[in-house]
């Protein structure tokens, strides 16, 4: 489906104005600005978006309205005989999640001398990891340092990020690079192997390391294949759905549900990682997502439901370029780097609104802004209302044959509707991308609870309230190794007591003490629901 008649003439205006848009530096937005533009426009400030939760450990803070839900759910398992002396697996590490924070930890942990077991619950690598397009932050260039990049992160993160975690986050980086590099990663680099690297909104040096834009996908084939070399045991569509603790309230394992077999299986374990990525696919506030299709938050839930404190959750990260247009990849992501490389946002009449490379959260305002304030959206057949993302001015600025060389996989994704980026501008507007909170971790990946341990997406604390492009996929090699290694270390010392779900009967009883009308729900969601209205009706 390529634009519409109506559609291109309305391109033309973003032609019209190219060439005096062309070596122009249009004014970043002030800090009173920024805050107007947020407060006003953003969906973190939407009150009916959210609501306190009534039990738990976080009892009265405000988390999205769709998590509340499946926090405020009875469990899964309420109504299954579970024996926990009938052990299928027993190991030092189990590792919930198939991404990249779970090979990292797992591939860590056995360097440990740890035994491993990594669980999944669709393919191995289906996760947002392998999704991620734009790059990996690193402060591995002369005029730059650790010490400037945790500066960005700070004020990206509106200076609410934990700094400990922060500190973490940016010493290891040119340490991860360099290991993603020797375990055979293929970074972008000149004819003299000299690593390329851009900006991302928010960032006062060049420190996007990329892989085209795939880098996901890079990461973690290298990361897959060196887990399936060392032999570490995999089980793929086996999800978590609840975490057991020993007689302490230590964590000491984990059920499974067999996707497959439809069988529960217990495996104790002396140390846990939860590695479960983001919640996109509970939609919040209605908008589409860029998440893969297991990115319900059950972490989050099976977590809580623990005792597990949770941090950050009153805010998400909407990317301020998810396709708008055409209906087959709303919601998309259109990476940042497209930016990075000198793309604009433009209004329909092909004018610039803001800075191309503000923080998301301001970015994402902004585009807001002009669509439902302003009225200068660009409208769809289908009834959505974007803005225009100038692409072809990449190629204004940078030469010819660029986003055929920086941006494949998004010249093939469009090229699929007959659109040429190169040529035409994208339709872009904000699509839910990344909760900027989660399991509240120190620099070690632990949690409140002993023995658990938590990295990625699943985590809350690094990133503040926004999060930096190029800092997750960051994020989650850096806790995922320390989570892992972590881990390993101390489960040399544990020495475990009777299992128990006890905690699970005591969860359900404070929902029964504090008025709480489950509505029938059950969690962890584990794969989102989608069906027609009709069908609801």
């Amino acid at each position: 489906m390529s634009y519409t008649p109506e559609m291109r003439e309305l391109i033309k205006r973003v032609d019209a104005t190219r060439s005096k848009r062309l070596g122009h530096d249009f004014p970043r937005m002030t800090p009173k600005e920024r805050i107007e533009a947020l407060e006003k426009f953003h969906p973190d400030y939407i009150e009916s978006g959210f609501r306190a939760l009534k039990v738990g450990v976080n009892k009265g803070d405000k988390v999205p309205q769709e998590l509340a839900d499946y926090i405020e759910a009875r469990s899964r398992i309420e109504n299954i005989e579970i024996d926990l002396d009938e052990i299928a697996y027993d190991v030092d590490v189990l590792i919930a999640g198939g991404g990249g924070a779970g090979a990292a930890a797992a591939l860590m942990a056995q360097e440990e001398g740890a035994s491993v077991l990594l669980t999944t619950k669709l393919r191995f690598g289906d996760a947002n990891t392998i999704m991620a397009q734009g790059g990996i932050q690193a402060a591995d260039k002369q005029n730059d340092s650790p010490a400037i990049h945790y500066l960005d992160v700070m004020g990206g993160g509106r200076f609410a990020n934990i700094p400990e975690l922060v500190r973490a986050l940016v010493n290891d980086a040119p340490l991860v690079i360099k290991w993603l590099e020797d375990l055979g990663a293929m970074f972008d680099k000149d004819e003299k192997g000299t690593m390329l690297t851009i900006h991302g909104g928010g960032t006062s040096r060049k420190r996007m390391h990329a892989a085209r834009d795939y880098t996901g996908a890079e990461i973690m084939r290298t990361l897959r294949d060196e887990v399936r070399n060392r032999g570490i045991e995999v089980i793929e569509f086996s999800p978590v759905v609840e975490l057991i603790l020993d007689e302490d309230g230590r964590a000491a394992g984990a059920v499974l549900y067999n996707l497959e077999t439809e069988e529960y299986l217990v495996v104790r374990a002396k140390t846990v990682i939860f590695a479960m990525g983001g919640s996109g696919r509970l939609h919040y506030q209605g908008f589409p997502t860029t998440n893969h299709y297991g990115a319900t938050g059950d972490g989050l839930v099976i977590g809580y439901r623990a005792g597990a404190k949770l941090a950050f959750m009153d805010t998400i990260q909407y990317h301020p370029t998810g396709a708008a247009y055409p209906p087959q990849i709303l919601g998309l992501l259109v990476t940042e780097k497209v930016r990075g490389l000198g793309a604009t946002p433009l209004n329909i009449n092909g004018e610039q609104f803001c800075h191309h490379l503000e923080t998301r959260d301001v970015e994402s305002a902004a585009i807001i802004r002009e669509c439902k304030e302003r009225k200068l959206g660009v409208p769809t057949p289908n009834g959505i209302v974007g803005v225009w993302l100038d692409s072809p001015l990449i190629e204004k600025i940078h030469g010819e044959g660029t986003i055929k060389r920086q941006l494949p996989a998004m010249l093939r994704q469009f090229s699929r509707f007959n659109i040429d980026i190169r040529k035409e501008p994208m339709l872009i507007y904000p699509t839910l991308h990344y909760q900027n909170g989660g399991i509240l971790i120190n620099e070690h990946g632990e949690t409140n609870i002993e023995n658990f341990f938590v990295a990625g997406e699943n985590s809350g604390g690094v990133h503040g309230r926004n999060r930096l492009m190029g800092n997750s996929l960051l994020d989650i090699l850096v806790f995922g190794r320390r989570a892992g290694a972590f881990a390993a270390r101390k489960s040399k010392d544990v020495k475990l007591k009777s299992l128990t779900l006890a905690h699970v009967q005591k969860y359900h009883r404070e929902l029964e003490e504090n008025g709480v009308d489950t509505g029938g729900r059950v969690s962890p969601l584990i794969l989102p629901r989608y069906r027609h209205r009709e069908a609801n009706a």
